[in-house]
């Protein structure tokens, strides 16, 4: 089969096969970070392909496969927040998180191929499109606590329709999912080698998206960890971290080692947003609830320490402010959400 390609950009490349619409990011040096540029890039493909009836389904997915996109380009925001300040650096964001609502929200149907590395603003454009695929190369988490942000992108709305408190565990701790268990929290619907995804690819070249879709196989269960057990839904915050401390398990232990490196307000904010995000009715409001926690967390000094430890000097040792979490100001988180 002949495929059109459309154009391209220092990021984003688009192509028509067949009537499938291609969205190709193409930043793999990058892990594909999202920036102000690819979500402008993916827009236009959507804007462009809305009304045309060439066009039956439109694939999001990456030209290299290590990463489908490893998050957001935290090293350019926090340039950003410390040149510009934290509401300049909230509406580059803000653009990024109405692109995913874009995909969420699109009237044909939107196809992710997570292949690789899905984190954070990876989880926002593969996370809520109508048919998700993850491979045995895939690895999604959103792991912002370890960096002093909140999970969003609409992370919190998948997190908090998770079963149990499996979603909760993962919000506090940013822990990682292999291919089976991001189907099992919901951030996936099927599983496939990464081998037979060119098979897929052309299958929705010439066919409808839920045709193709109706005959894969299904998801094996996951095994999930023995820690969950802590993660009671109906807890305070204070009452789990005690449970984890004490636990005799080694899962509980690691995890207690995780949330102790992370940073506090996080810790905090993540907790807050999972339980505004089980009452939101809608994943447009779970974007707006993690958007005023992030801009709260913009306007403290954790962010930009957070990302200088990780990701700048990778020293591996911020310094947070405060440093336990019975210090953070939960008065403040509170008012943010106007609770």
């Amino acid at each position: 089969m002949i495929e059109d390609v459309l154009s391209g950009t220092a990021c984003v490349q688009t192509a028509r096969l067949g009537h499938l619409g291609r969205i190709i990011l193409d930043k793999p040096g990058r892990l594909n970070a999202v920036d102000l540029e690819m979500a402008q890039g993916i827009e236009r493909a959507l804007t462009a392909w809305r009304d045309d009836p060439q066009v039956q389904s439109v694939l999001i997915e990456s030209s290299a496969p290590r990463a489908f996109c490893a998050g957001g380009d935290l090293k350019a925001i926090r340039g950003v927040l410390l040149a510009q300040g934290p509401d300049v650096a909230f509406d580059l964001m803000n653009r990024a998180y109405q692109t995913m609502l874009h995909i969420a929200q699109y009237a044909k149907p939107v196809v992710s191929f997570m292949d690789g590395i899905a984190m954070g603003g990876g989880v926002g454009l593969g996370g809520h499109a109508r048919y998700r695929v993850v491979t045995e190369r895939s690895v999604v988490a959103m792991p912002e606590t370890s960096i002093g942000l909140v999970p969003d992108a609409g992370g919190s709305w998948l997190l908090s329709r998770a079963p149990g408190g499996a979603g909760l565990r993962l919000a506090l701790t940013g822990g990682r999912m292999e291919a089976a268990q991001a189907v099992a929290m919901g951030f996936a619907d099927y599983m496939l080698p990464s081998a037979e995804l060119d098979t897929l690819r052309n299958r929705l070249a010439t066919a409808a998206a839920e045709d193709v879709f109706a005959f894969l196989p299904p998801v094996p269960p996951s095994v999930q960890s023995p820690a969950m057990a802590e993660y009671d839904p109906q807890a305070p915050l204070g009452q789990i971290m005690e449970r984890l401390e004490s636990a005799l398990h080694h899962s509980a232990q690691a995890d207690w080692q995780d949330l102790s490196r992370a940073c506090p307000t996080s810790i905090a904010a993540a907790w807050y947003g999972w339980q505004a995000a089980r009452s939101a009715p809608s994943l447009q409001e779970a974007f707006a609830v993690e958007g005023r926690l992030v801009r709260y967390m913009l306007g403290r000094a954790d962010f930009a320490e957070g990302v200088r430890a990780r990701l700048i000097d990778r020293d591996n040792a911020p310094i947070w402010q405060p440093a336990r979490l019975e210090d953070v100001d939960v008065t403040a988180l509170q008012a943010v959400l106007g609770a």
